[in-house]
Formats: structure tokens, sequence, C-alpha cells
């Protein structure tokens, strides 16, 4: 659907169409404001008085006039409707643990309006209005860590959210202050919404928790990817290697990864106009680069392909109404499996095996540079005096215990199942699970850039300082420099580290270092 406004009135406006990972990210980073389109009112008022003709039939409708889960065979009579709703949405808020992060609380909020708004769910408007006026008062509902099986859609994170919207539970303000989610409501003149039919069940019944998680994966990683790229190039630069290996007849025309491809071509744009590269055959000749070097495009390629599938599978869910059950255009209220996790959990567990491997070789080529035998002429551990001062020696150690994390984190999560709701809920997928952890993979492999980025800066500096005439490439002098002025310290004795790793890993998180390279190559991939 329609993106969202610029900078100067932030606005996405969630129609019948679908809306996009742009969208989502504006609302969920960007705080923008969100309003409901004409056209979905409409639809939603036309799907609405379908399921309050459903109401009134004598024979029970799932979600509309019965339990729920394993009690879907209680017939619900018309006077107790309004407290089902209630009761369904106060048990399932059932999560515990740490409250979750407010950008996946108001990517959260913000698909399963777009949900509501496409007329398959069945409430009323004022549902989803009140969602919206919640987001643009910055109301956040306190969502709990655990509790999502990622089947039945994220129930107990959507349980949180819908608990706000009747009045209820804890929510931050603005000022990011927890209150009574009613309190912060009335402050803002927001009505507490009384639920009726089937309004409960359609607000907690989707994939929108994994799914908002993913799409600011993809956003995080995407950036990521071109920061590998860019480390690599540096690591290459500073062991005097080979970018012939980069060339573009080497890639595509012979072996058609697009990621692959693309990775290369950023190796080389960066590497342009260097002095230090194809001294492999100079005082130490090698014929070959070590695969952590030559290899940098296959790894990092695999893993941009694998960013491009969970992309598409994330396009598909963005344009999914995902409820259970659904009105369809034709006036049918049907049952579905819809709101099962799989396709979104599969991707969030590949990208953190992609993330935990792009990781794993940033890490050896780090090693490269600190170890005296294989860094072709670079100090031990790139120290000023070594045996006196050690260096980076511990930086890497601190990357190493980051790649290992990694690999934990690579393990997926949705080839489990744990049956719940009496076995009627017999197969889960562990989405809402494989997204948490992906996130934390994310933060990580930011990190492990980040040490990679330190030593690359550093042993070029040290190459610099050997031989004036060995300039760097324009690319990689404005890397450094960018780094520099961050804060990440240069050559020299050894010093308080932590904060220099800090600083590498802000400028990496905050996507400068991609900007301040981009300023030399122009757009990279």
């Amino acid at each position: 659907m329609h993106s969202a406004a610029a900078p100067h009135a932030p606005l996405v406006q969630v129609g019948k169409a679908d809306v996009s990972a742009e969208d989502v990210l504006a609302v969920a980073r960007g705080n923008a404001k969100v309003e409901i389109g004409p056209d979905a009112i409409a639809e939603m008022a036309t799907a609405r008085a379908r399921i309050d003709a459903l109401a009134a039939e004598p024979r029970p409708v799932y979600g509309v006039s019965t339990g729920f889960g394993a009690l879907a065979v209680r017939h619900i009579s018309p006077e107790l409707r309004a407290q089902l709703q209630r009761s369904l949405v106060r048990s399932h808020a059932a999560g515990m643990g740490p409250a979750v992060e407010r950008e996946v609380v108001r990517a959260l909020i913000f698909l399963r309006m777009k949900t509501l708004a496409s007329g398959r769910t069945g409430v009323r408007p004022l549902v989803a209005q009140t969602m919206a006026a919640i987001l643009n008062a910055g109301i956040t509902p306190v969502v709990r860590e655990f509790g999502s099986l990622g089947c039945s859609g994220d129930l107990a994170p959507l349980s949180h959210c819908a608990l706000a919207l009747m009045g209820e539970g804890v929510a931050t303000g603005p000022d990011g202050v927890e209150k009574p989610a009613g309190e912060l409501l009335a402050a803002a003149g927001i009505e507490p919404v009384e639920l009726l039919e089937k309004e409960g069940l359609a607000l907690i019944n989707g994939t929108d928790g994994m799914l908002g998680m993913l799409v600011m994966a993809i956003a995080d990683l995407q950036r990521l990817f071109t920061t590998a790229d860019i480390t690599a190039a540096m690591t290459l630069e500073a062991l005097l290697g080979s970018d012939k290996v980069l060339a573009p007849e080497l890639h595509a025309p012979i072996r058609p990864h697009p990621g692959q491809a693309l990775s290369a071509a950023n190796m080389l744009a960066v590497l342009k106009d260097s002095g230090l590269t194809g001294h492999h055959q100079d005082d130490a000749p090698r014929v070959q680069d070590a695969y952590s070097i030559r290899c940098a495009p296959q790894v990092a390629g695999a893993g941009r392909d694998t960013l491009a599938h969970a992309a598409l599978v994330a396009s598909r869910e963005l344009a999914a109404s995902v409820d259970n059950p659904v009105v369809l255009p034709d006036g049918r209220v049907e049952s579905n499996g819809n709101f099962h996790g799989a396709p979104v959990a599969y991707v969030l567990d590949f990208l953190a095996i992609a993330a935990a491997d792009l990781g794993s070789i940033s890490e050896r080529r780090t090693d490269r540079l600190l170890d005296k035998a294989r860094s072709h002429g670079l100090p031990a551990f790139l120290a000023d005096d070594p045996g006196v001062d050690s260096g980076l020696m511990i930086a890497q150690y601190t990357q190493a215990a980051l790649v290992s994390e990694n690999k934990r984190l690579a393990v997926p999560a949705s080839v489990d199942s744990i049956p719940s709701s009496a076995m009627q809920e017999d197969h889960v997928s562990m989405g809402w699970s494989a997204a948490r952890k992906l996130r934390q993979a994310v933060e990580n492999l930011g990190r492990i850039l980040a040490v990679e980025l330190t030593a690359a800066a550093r042993a070029l500096e040290i190459r610099q300082q050997a031989d004036a005439s060995g300039t760097v490439a324009p690319a990689t002098a404005a890397a450094m420099a960018a780094a520099r002025e961050a804060g990440v310290g240069g050559a020299g004795r050894d010093r308080f580290l932590s904060p220099d790793l800090e600083a590498a890993a802000a400028l990496v998180a905050s996507g400068a270092l991609v900007q301040a390279v981009e300023q030399v190559t122009g757009p990279l991939a």
C-alpha cells in the first residue's frame, strides 16, 4: 500500500491494499502517524454486518457464538458473548518475562490493525480506529517476552495489546513511564473499546509479532551485509591480498547466484585505486588468499540470497489477512489454518543461520589480521610493542564469544513443537521464539563486524605508517576516517579498549559507516 509520507508529515494511511515493509518501519521505528482510509472503513462495515447476521442465528458459528480452541464445542448465548470476548483477552494475556522493545509492540499493533482494515475479520471500524489512536498517542502496551507458540497467531503478545485497547493492563506513555493502560487512554482522550462478537478473537489471531520482527531484521541485515562487504574489503587490503578474485566475470557469468555478484561488486568498488592489493606474490608469495578472504563474496552472497527469500516471504505475509474464521468477499465466514506461523518461522531461522555464518567468516578474517604468522608483516595482535602491549588480542576473544553465541542462536526454533490447548493445537511454529533469537543474533552480528572494522582500520594505519607509498583505497580511507571520527582509536599503546569497540558498534548500527563509504563509491548493494 501506501508509503509513509515525507519526514515533515509522517503519515501512513491503511486501506484495503497491502502495507509495505517501509510502512511498518515508519510506524515502528519512525513514530509515523497512522489513519484508516475510507475504503477500509467501508469494507469493515460490510463485513461486520455479516458477523451481526450470523450472531443472530441459532446455529453455532466458531469465533462468533462459540468458545475457542479446545472449548469451541460450547455454544455461547447472546447475553454472555461480550463477557466471552473480555474473558478471551484477559485469559490470553498470560505473558511472562521482561517487556519486549517498543518498536516490536508498535509493529505488532500496526500489523494487526492492517489486517482488521482488510475487512476479512468482521470487526467494527471503531476497533481499528482506536488502535490507530493508541499508536498516534504514543501509548505502548507492555508485552512480555514469553507466551507465544507462533500458532493461532502470537496469542499472548497480541492479547496484551488487546487488553490495553479495553482500557486494562499496563502500558507506557510517550515518556516511557509504565502506568495502567486505562489512565493513559483517558489522558489521551481515547475511549476503551467494549468488544462485541468475534472482535476479541480477531485482535489476537495473527502472525503480527513475528512478522514485524522479520521486517525489522531484514532492514538491519541489509545494512549489515553491506557493512560486511566493506570490512572484508578492508581486511583483504590490509593483508595485501588479491582483488582479482572479485572480477565480475568470475561471478554471475559462471556461477549465477545474485547475492555473490553483488558482494563481489561491493568489495571491488571499495578497493578501487588501492595501492596495497595485489602484493600476494611479493616477499612471501601466495598462490591464493585464504578462504575467509577469497570466498567472502560466496559466503556473504549466500546470505544475501537468503535475505532476498526472506523478503519475498515477508511481502507475501504483509499481503495476507490472517484471522480465523475469516469473512470472504462473498459473505461466507469460514474457518482456516492461516494463523500458523510456519512460513515466517522458517525464514526467521534461515536468517539466524546466515547471520551466524557471516559473523563466523568475519571472525576468521580478524584472527588473520592479528596472527603474526599469517598477517604478512603486521605486528602480533596489531600491538605497538608486542609482549609489553597486547593490542587487539582480547577484542578477538570478545568477537569469538559473540560468534559462539550466534552459533547457538542459529539452532532452529521452527523444528520444535509443543502441543497445547488439550491437543487441539497439536503442532505449533515457535515463530515468535525464532524472531526473538534472530533479533539478538542481528545485534551480535553488528558487534562482530565492528571488531573486524576496528582491526582492519588499525592494520591499514600500520601499513601506512610503515610505508607512506602504500596508499589505501579512497573508500577505505573514508571508512577509516569515519571510524576515527566516531571515537575508534588508531594504532598505539594499549588503552581501555571497550569504548573503542562500542564506538565501532554504534557506527555500524547507525549505518554511518556505509554512508561514509558510499560518499566515495556511490550506492552499494
